[in-house]
């Protein structure tokens, strides 16, 4: 008997060790904070290289979407989740209890892409992304695609005024805010909305063909599409195929932890 109750008390013991370790995580509010500690990483991205290029002692679990790592954060079973500043600031606003570190992992230039031989519409861009700077409709922009809490608002009703021929735009429509689908099922975002400008600078009607993020380069070289966006980061190794705009936005590789 007293046998048995001591065996009950041992089981009682482990179960809240268990219970109370395993997923006890510390507190993180820096990024030095994450050295030797697990990330949760989305498959089939460098994401868990570029944690390694800062912090080489790192250790790493792999999840479909990056939308399932932020949550494994939450749920306890990593210490941050890696990935796109800016797509890591929108989950964290609308799941709540998330936050993104302030020191960036990399820092890197998104911008638009068009081919080699096109340097005008190039410099059409170039002239949009200055032009809504300038007149303040950048700022609204960033408040409609990036609130602090909460989901991007609803893609303003831009008018189409170009008469003079398409300007096809190639996008991965998963890359929340900057492109995605909306509830009514339309590809909206902060890289549609600058498209749309961009069309009306060169007197052309927007047409989004919707693809893989990494068909997005062929496709623009093969002529199907005329530029592409979908958060795309400005690499020397890109720019020896395509023709980068100036950068529209400074982002990075981010850390995503609880708050």
């Amino acid at each position: 008997m007293r046998r048995h109750g001591f065996s009950i008390v041992i089981a009682l013991l482990c179960s809240c060790m268990a219970l109370s370790g395993c997923d006890k995580r510390e507190k993180v509010t820096g990024l030095q904070q994450l050295g030797g500690k697990e990330f949760a990483i989305p498959t089939g991205t460098v994401a868990d290289q570029l944690v390694l290029s800062k912090l080489p002692n790192a250790k790493f679990k792999y999840f479909n979407t990056v939308l399932d790592a932020a949550l494994a954060v939450k749920a306890g079973k990593a210490d941050a989740a890696a990935y796109d500043e800016p797509i890591l600031q929108n989950i964290a606003a609308k799941k709540g209890g998330l936050v993104v570190l302030k020191e960036m992992i990399t820092v890197d230039n998104y911008g638009f892409a068009v081919r080699k031989n096109d340097p005008e519409l190039k410099r059409a861009i170039d002239a949009v992304i200055k032009d809504l700077k300038n007149d303040g409709t950048t700022e609204q922009m960033m408040k409609r695609w990036f609130p602090k809490s909460g989901s991007p608002a609803p893609m303003p009703k831009i008018a189409a005024t170009g008469t003079n021929g398409v300007l096809r735009l190639g996008t991965a429509s998963v890359t929340e805010p900057f492109s995605f689908v909306d509830g009514s099922r339309e590809i909206v975002g902060y890289d549609i909305e600058l498209a749309r400008h961009i069309a009306n600078k060169v007197g052309k009607k927007l047409e989004i063909v919707n693809m893989d993020f990494g068909g997005m380069i062929p496709a623009l070289m093969s002529g199907k599409v005329d530029m592409i966006a979908a958060c795309i980061t400005i690499t020397d190794e890109r720019s020896k195929q395509v023709l980068f705009s100036d950068p529209y936005y400074v982002g990075g590789i981010a850390a995503l932890v609880k708050e």
